[in-house]
């Protein structure tokens, strides 16, 4: 009796498991045959090589890519641990270790080219770098977000390291005070300052237009050499200069509306679409068919924009993250169309690749940890001229990585997880 009961349980199980493997392969078979496909990518776990000097990287806030297809990041030098600096003291506690420069420049093979970065003569560096972009012209730029201390009080207890971190990427807002990085500086790529917008602790709020509040992130438009900013964490808007003059332009709010510095409140994915940006305003980035793509971090949406800031479309992505929102970072495919979309989402430690055309996501690759193709806070993107994507990771994961374009592939899964390389 119990012999004959064990089998028919098996019979019901192995049954389930081929219903289940059937359903499976159905849906597999119905999105092929739908014709949807998505970039595919594999992580190369050897690259970048490791650097020089016993330097590490700290909090890794932005990464870019310049016309010789050279991988540029920025990091904040001043975010590691004392157990990570024991080669700074004096004396040495230790060989390992030292903060790199807060620039660095690899090639495609992942060797270091060059590194600079920090205080100079004529421009006031951040105190908390954030991002990072190599424009047209290849000059280099950058911006920050730290909230800082009035230089009359450094001496008080105040931390007086510049590019140091930001504890937490959701700090953003706050009351209209002193604000120490209201800039974005221009380099070349040797390192020579060439202008800087916006001076530290003037602010007057979103609609300054002679200063910048805590800037995320830039973008340079060739066709009309203008300066588009994410600004960012303090401010509530995307705002336009001349790249080589520092001339405002014009700015705006969500939905093309003029900003305001109200406070929101917590989001609530229930509720209707606020009017306004929350903090962080994350990425601006314009596509080849002159459409201005922002980053809502907070609020979990892209909204997208024409030049002169009409709004045209948006988009929600895990629309359920709270914390620090899954609208991190955006970059576009290399096709001719830049039809997809990649989007950092590093509260829930993943990449998305969207449908450029109806923001809709198509599949998604990733998951938090610390191994070569896992996440811990990935903050910033950028493709090259190949198609291969670069991430940096901030809060404690202080890394870049990158992953190989394998071509166009139908979508099988909505959730990829790692994408390590197959044999």
């Amino acid at each position: 009796m119990k012999r004959n009961l064990c089998i028919g349980l098996l019979f019901v199980v192995v049954l389930a498991l081929l219903l289940a493997a059937s359903s499976i392969l159905q849906k597999r078979a119905a999105v092929e045959a739908a014709g949807v496909q998505a970039p595919r990518f594999e992580v190369d776990p050897l690259w970048p090589k490791p650097l020089p000097n016993h330097w590490l990287l700290g909090q890794t806030i932005g990464v870019s890519v310049d016309d010789k297809d050279h991988i540029w990041v920025i990091h904040r030098a001043g975010s590691l641990e004392q157990g990570e600096l024991h080669a700074t003291t004096n004396p040495p506690i230790a060989q390992c270790c030292a903060p790199a420069p807060p620039v660095l420049n690899y090639d495609q093979e992942g060797n270091l080219l060059a590194s600079w970065g920090g205080r100079g003569e004529g421009y006031d560096w951040p105190e908390s770098n954030h991002g990072i972009t190599i424009d047209y012209k290849g000059n280099v730029w950058i911006g920050g977000n730290g909230v800082g201390t009035p230089p009359g009080a450094r001496g008080r207890g105040a931390r007086g390291a510049r590019g140091e971190q930001v504890q937490n990427e959701e700090q953003a807002g706050a009351a209209i005070g002193y604000t120490n990085d209201t800039m974005i500086l221009k380099f070349t790529q040797a390192g020579k300052f060439l202008m800087q917008i916006g001076k530290p602790g003037q602010s007057k709020g979103s609609n300054d237009v002679e200063n910048l509040r805590r800037p995320a992130k830039i973008f340079v438009d060739k066709q009309t050499n203008e300066v588009y900013v994410a600004d960012g964490y303090g401010n509530h808007r995307v705002i336009v200069y001349d790249a080589d003059t520092g001339k405002y332009k014009r700015h705006w709010g969500a939905y093309g509306n003029k900003p305001d510095d109200t406070n929101l409140g917590p989001y609530n994915p229930d509720a209707p679409p606020v009017q306004q940006f929350r903090n962080p305003v994350h990425c601006a980035e314009l596509s080849v068919d002159r459409l201005l793509y922002v980053c809502d971090r907070a609020n979990d949406r892209v909204q997208v924009f024409k030049p002169d800031g009409t709004f045209v479309k948006e988009g929600f992505v895990n629309k359920r993250t709270l914390g620090s929102g899954s609208a991190w970072d955006i970059a576009f495919s290399r096709d001719a169309q830049q039809k997809y979309l990649y989007l950092t989402d590093g509260e829930n430690d993943r990449v998305h690749i969207l449908d450029r055309d109806s923001l809709q996501v198509l599949t998604t690759f990733g998951e938090g940890g610390r191994q070569p193709g896992e996440f811990y806070g990935v903050h910033s993107i950028a493709t090259d001229s190949k198609g291969n994507i670069y991430t940096g990771e901030t809060y404690r994961g202080q890394r870049v990585q990158r992953f190989v374009f394998k071509g166009l592939g139908p979508v099988t899964k909505e959730d990829q997880g790692v994408l390590w390389p197959k044999k």
